[in-house]
């Protein structure tokens, strides 16, 4: 079958056929996971067909192709023990592939299930597209300390990894910007990932509220702030602890819900002990995806200090669970955080804690509310599914003219000669 024909643009039928390509996928527990299962979801309701290839792991199955999920062997990555990397597969993803008769990759990593994902479009001459999660340069820390890799590698690095892909996608204003930075010429797209509304807002009963809260030693009055991310030291949460005592001494029964886990927890759970806080913070551990959205209904304001965020998935999450934001400020914190009926931004620990006050102090109001739903919709799953399929054909598309020229230039010297 030939590149032309692969394309999809005249096949007479709406539906497609997607591979996902990415390292992470769950049972981990990301922002890239959760992005990824809320585009398979999204894609396979509008009826498309969707197919992950990731990366095996110790607490999943091997494979699971009647859900279409295929698992390739890997390792953990380099300093990074919870994250994988597949070290085996090509022929195996290729093969895969063109069972599937692919219509689309879509890639979610730069490294191998990324790389493996460049491959396969190429050899099947279907359009490669790639979402650029993760902003590297505040990661550097995880190898050698950072002094392997400087930002100008990662620059480089993504400028030739983004070569030849048909479309990239940006899930936020910062991240178009350090592309742009980067050199990276591919078409890109800002598409933020969307939230599945209809889980963040089935409503627990208040006893169901009442009785989680008693799981947790927390009366129905204690004020609760929720803390919800992985337990990393890019996510700043030891900022968030160090504010609690000028908090406290406002409101001091105040309550400091730290979801999540990772490798700062041991150092986290120290701060808390030497700052004498262990009535007032507590670490649940990691909670499975489909729980998390009880914890946000528990809480009375989400609060994060991460200023490493590409797309700030907790953050729509909390609105859509109708709980208002007090959020370190950047470019897209300021965009989403416009009115104080939805939350507010900080620089300092003075403008944290004066916020966190501000909400705790003032009960919601019926405006609040409406002005919230109004901001819901641009964040929705629904319009996040529509937005990559539309980016999918604009990609069709272009390949498919692309072809058309190449095909012509070959013909053109025949054309002359008769």
């Amino acid at each position: 079958m030939s590149p032309a024909d692969r394309t999809g643009i005249d096949k007479g039928e709406g539906s497609l056929k997607i591979g996902l390509f990415t390292d992470t996928y769950f049972p981990q527990v990301s922002g890239v996971a959760t992005s990824i299962k809320t585009l398979r979801d999204e894609l396979i309701k509008n009826g498309h067909e969707v197919y992950i290839f990731t990366t095996t792991d110790p607490a999943a199955p091997h494979s699971e192709p009647e859900k279409g999920i295929y698992r390739f062997k890997s390792v953990p990555f380099i300093s990074f023990t919870d994250r994988r990397i597949a070290v085996t597969g090509w022929l195996k993803v290729l093969r895969v592939a063109k069972r599937l008769q692919l219509d689309i990759v879509h890639n979610q990593t730069e490294f191998s299930l990324g790389m493996m994902g460049k491959l396969v479009a190429n050899e099947l001459g279907i359009p490669c597209l790639h979402t650029y999660h993760t902003m590297y340069q505040d990661y550097l820390h995880y190898i050698a300390n950072g002094r392997i890799l400087k930002p100008r590698d990662v620059a480089r690095l993504a400028r030739l990894y983004m070569r030849n892909i048909d479309g990239v996608i940006a899930p936020s204003e910062r991240v178009l910007d350090t592309l742009l930075g980067y050199g990276v010429e591919a078409p890109i797209k800002i598409i933020p990932t969307g939230v599945n509304l209809d889980r963040y807002q089935q409503l627990d009963t208040p006893a169901q509220r009442l009785a989680r809260r008693e799981q947790l030693g927390l009366k129905a009055t204690t004020p609760v702030l929720l803390s919800l991310s992985r337990l990393a030291f890019e996510k700043n949460i030891q900022a968030l602890i160090a504010a609690l005592p000028d908090i406290l001494a406002v409101q001091p029964t105040t309550h400091l819900l730290i979801v999540g886990d990772g490798p700062a927890r041991p150092t986290l759970e120290r701060q808390v002990r030497e700052m004498k806080l262990t009535e007032h913070v507590t670490f649940v551990g990691q909670v499975d995806n489909d729980e998390v959205y009880h914890y946000y209904q528990l809480a009375d304001v989400f609060v994060s200090a991460s200023d490493s965020e590409s797309q700030g998935l907790t953050y729509d999450e909390a609105l859509a669970s109708a709980l208002p934001l007090v959020v370190m400020k950047s470019d897209y914190t300021a965009h989403l955080l416009d009115d104080p009926a939805i939350g507010q931004v900080f620089q300092q620990r003075s403008g944290l804690v004066k916020g966190v006050l501000y909400y705790l102090q003032r009960p919601g109001a019926p405006e609040d509310l409406r002005k919230r739903q109004a901001k819901l919709h641009e964040i929705s799953a629904t319009v996040f599914g529509q937005r990559v399929v539309e980016f999918y054909q604009e990609c069709q598309q272009r390949l498919a003219q692309e072809h058309a020229e190449h095909n012509s230039r070959l013909r053109l010297p025949f054309m002359r000669s008769k």
